[in-house]
């Protein structure tokens, strides 16, 4: 498949994309403060991540002909002049939802567990039920959740009624974001939880945002955790990053370094909806076959101690076992500790440094009979489940 000279400039903190793109042609990786004007100059593709913004400054005067990012946002990327200058385009869309629907999961069990609560019956608020929202959506139900959905372009395209107005969702105990990040148009999602709309939250009720930092704007936020109008706040994406406000982040719940959707499987993911895109634009065939070197294979199994008979507890062992967010929020904390000048740097490195993460489908939790009570919600978290004395299914 190679094309000879074929330039192909990647983000080299993505796993698996110098492997997948190596089959074009030529591939040079960078950081991402390595990827400019110069370095992108001769290239004929162009791979990235959400920390670098594609444009006029970046792309003006290059032979770039494909830009593609492994993201499912896209607001680093200025469509138009892609548009103008005849640039093909791709994005992932989807591709990390999984991953990012676990990590709602891991919050809002690890918020129960610290507040000694269930999260059966309570509410779940979802803003935006598209490709993470939907699968957030099943989150909520598998751990005994009302559900209350919106979606304002999904509402005018179907007519369904679930989906309902946004004020609505303010009645419910956590409220969690997964919108793109927008500025105009009626369904504009830029601070679209202001202080006018998180004063209209549910007393004590909970805001997780892994969508995009400015949905929420951040004066707001922490003028209603200040004044306890809100009883607490999960949030893995920040304005203004990398330089995050960390007064905010002394303010939060869980805080985490914009790794929601960070899972290994997502990445992958994401790599493989980009590579196929190009190859159609390349008009060559894709080899769907995975990047060498990476696992494809099942985790060892979670093995839940027979003392344990809380289904929810049990759950949530499984989960933290799985992915455990607290050390994301501990790693993230320490932010504090780096003087004003490198906290940027600290904060994209966790990002470009993130650990290998498998999402849940890669494995099985053994249960015993006493616990069998905890299949249902495992099974629909992801989890294969085995329950001693039985066999596997």
């Amino acid at each position: 498949m190679n094309a000879p000279g074929l330039k192909i400039v990647v983000n080299k903190n993505t796993p698996g994309v110098v492997e997948t793109f190596s089959r074009f042609g030529e591939v040079l990786a960078y950081g991402t403060k390595e990827v400019n004007r110069e370095t992108v100059r001769d290239a004929d593709l162009l791979i990235v991540r959400s920390e670098t913004q594609v444009g006029k400054e970046l792309l003006e005067g290059s032979r770039v002909r494909f830009v593609g990012t492994v993201t499912i946002g896209t607001d680093h990327i200025d469509l138009d002049y892609l548009r103008k200058k005849g640039i093909a385009f791709a994005s992932a869309p989807g591709s990390n939802s999984t991953s990012v629907a676990e990590y709602v999961a891991a919050a809002l069990l690890t918020w129960s567990y610290r507040k000694r609560t269930s999260l059966k019956g309570k509410s779940l608020g979802v803003v935006g039920v598209g490709n993470v929202g939907s699968k957030v959506a099943l989150v909520g139900e598998a751990l005994g959740m009302v559900l209350l959905l919106n979606d304002p372009p999904l509402a005018r395209q179907t007519g369904e009624a679930k989906f309902l107005p946004l004020d609505r969702l303010m009645e419910a105990d956590f409220v969690t974001l997964h919108v793109p990040l927008t500025k105009s148009g009626a369904d504009a999602t830029h601070h679209l939880f202001g202080e006018q709309r998180i004063r209209r939250m549910k007393p004590a009720s909970v805001l997780l945002n892994t969508s995009r930092g400015s949905v929420v704007e951040t004066s707001a936020l922490k003028h209603a955790l200040v004044s306890n109008h809100l009883a607490g706040a999960v949030l893995d994406v920040w304005e203004q990053e990398p330089e995050i406000d960390t007064d905010l982040l002394t303010r939060v719940t869980l805080g985490t370094p914009h790794i929601a959707g960070y899972s290994l499987d997502g990445k992958l993911n994401a790599v493989r909806m980009v590579y196929e895109e190009a190859c159609g634009f390349l008009k060559l065939p894709a080899d769907g076959s995975p990047p060498a070197g990476y696992p494809t294979g099942d985790l060892p199994g979670i093995e839940i101690p027979a003392t344990l008979s809380d289904p929810e507890h049990i759950v949530r062992c499984a989960v933290q076992y799985a992915y455990d967010i607290e050390l994301d929020d501990t790693f993230l904390r320490k932010i504090e500790m780096k003087n004003q000048s490198e906290r940027g740097a600290y904060f994209m490195q966790l990002r470009a440094g993130y650990r290998v993460r498998r999402e849940f489908a890669h494995r099985t939790v053994l249960l015993t009979r006493g616990q069998s009570k905890s299949r249902e919600a495992l099974e629909k978290l992801g989890f294969a489940v085995a329950v001693k004395g039985e066999e596997r299914s």
